[in-house]
């Protein structure tokens, strides 16, 4: 039995069979590239499968070894993978520069950090575990754009098309290309060491020869631009890295546009973060102490149990203690179900987040009707759980040895939560308002009532909405 063999057995142990064969059929068949950073939502949409399971048999996959964790901070512009590392704690920058962009973006956890999935060689050796020898096409392909860049099959051929020359440079090394320069906006650029140079081509054509140098280092200096005529060029490179690089001239025009432009889904750090099972395995593993990442959307929802100091005195601690660990119990199970993840609970009560509102909300809902349904199987109305739900920007943070999150957010949807007296959810505009679940409210016969309460800290009335 191979060592692939033996950690796919082990995969089963854990993980629903028709997750594992679809990870097992990849590992077995699928192309070198395909098995390199891998997009799971795409994976699953591929395959026909849930996203939420499929994000859970990758973790699963990884946490014994089939699958190493990439962390990759993206330019929300070109898709290009600016920063890669095996945990968030590499993300250490307060900005990051695209020098195919010639911008500078703030990181967030949002769209800017994506998690893909690559093969570690005890399960497969591919080309992508040394990519200092994969060729330039698939180098870009492979290593510099990201998982959500949807490039074409024939991708090689396409950025050949675009390209007027392109040489492969080994360390210290130099090269001289002569080339005739049309009149575009023309891009020298390295995938390796994100070295760019624009020529802007323009004015009347000239025969005279025209120089340009461009040095490639480790050290990204800022994009510049040179302003040339059409005409002959002698363009020299040097490499000054301790690594091969791979420089070409791209013509930027509509061509390369359209093969760079498509986009599809990818798996988002705000979103494994807010995933149950990544919270059951790297529970202490997510981000240093000293790091504050910035979160532009969440969706918290907060519980607690109405009256459950009296629940203890009628009932006994030992039954009471039974109740309340059978409701954890079903609402860890709806927060997981609906793609949230529960950050911790505090007595009675449970902090829980969200991708987006309307996944809080359909969960909210489930929970009022799963505990009405346990009320029931008991003929009794111990169980009234109380929940608020809000949405906004916030800090992922490390409190107390755990994952967790910071801000002014967290405080509302807290304070939102304690407005709830009966079996009525609470909840704020930004979540009311937002598209699936107004639409979810509707397709459920239910209206938000508006109104406007005191909460504590916030010096002004703030609008709230009651479901009922």
């Amino acid at each position: 039995m191979s060592e692939a063999d033996s950690l796919l057995s082990l995969l089963r142990q854990s993980v629903a069979s028709d997750i594992v064969a679809a990870i097992e059929d990849l590992i077995r068949n699928a192309p070198d590239r395909e098995l390199n950073r891998i997009n799971a939502l795409n994976f699953a949409a591929r395959r026909g499968l849930d996203e939420e399971r499929v994000i859970a048999g990758f973790l699963h996959a990884t946490r014994i070894g089939l699958f190493d964790l990439s962390w990759n901070v993206l330019c929300p512009g070109c898709g290009g993978v600016l920063d890669a590392g095996t945990s968030l704690k590499s993300l250490v920058h307060e900005e990051y520069d695209c020098a195919l962009c010639a911008a500078g973006y703030e990181p967030t956890l949002d769209e800017m950090v994506e998690v893909t999935f690559t093969v570690t060689r005890r399960a497969r050796s591919i080309a992508a575990h040394d990519p200092d020898q994969l060729p330039f096409a698939e180098y870009c392909r492979q290593i510099f754009w990201s998982s959500g860049v949807d490039l074409p099959e024939e991708f090689a051929q396409l950025i050949e098309e675009v390209t007027l020359d392109a040489v492969e440079l080994p360390p210290g090394e130099k090269a001289i290309l002569s080339m005739q320069l049309p009149a575009e906006f023309l891009i020298v650029f390295d995938p390796v060491t994100h070295g760019t140079q624009f020529l802007d081509v323009k004015g009347e054509p000239t025969r005279e020869r025209q120089t340009l140098a461009v040095a490639f280092d480790k050290v990204r200096a800022p994009t510049g631009t040179t302003s040339m005529r059409p005409g002959p060029l002698r363009l020299t490179l040097e490499n000054h890295s301790d690594v091969r690089v791979l420089p070409g001239v791209w013509i930027a025009a509509e061509k390369l546009h359209a093969l760079l432009g498509k986009r599809r889904p990818f798996l988002t750090a705000k979103r494994l973060l807010t995933n149950q099972t990544f919270r059951d395995i790297h529970r202490t593993d997510a981000l240093d102490v000293d790091q504050r990442l910035k979160i532009t959307s969440l969706t918290f929802l907060f519980t607690d149990l109405k009256g459950s100091t009296e629940l203890y005195e009628r009932v006994g601690d030992l039954a009471a203690f039974d109740l309340v660990k059978a409701h954890f119990r079903i609402l860890t199970e709806i927060v997981a179900a609906e793609a949230g993840a529960v950050v911790k609970t505090i007595g009675d009560a449970v902090m829980a987040t969200f991708p987006t509102p309307d996944r809080a909300l359909a969960a909210a809902l489930r929970m009022r009707e799963a505990m009405r349904a346990l009320n029931e199987e008991r003929k009794s109305e111990d169980l009234l759980l109380k929940i608020g739900i809000h949405e906004g920007p916030c800090l992922a943070v490390m409190l107390n040895d755990r994952q967790d999150y910071f801000g002014q957010t967290v405080n509302i949807a807290s304070r939102v939560q304690n407005l709830a007296v009966s079996r009525s959810i609470f909840a704020t505009g930004s979540v009311v308002e937002h598209p699936e679940a107004s639409s979810l409210l509707a397709a459920s016969g239910l209206k938000a009532l508006p109104q406007r309460r005191t909460l504590r800290g916030i010096v002004d009335a703030f609008p709230v909405f009651e479901i009922p």
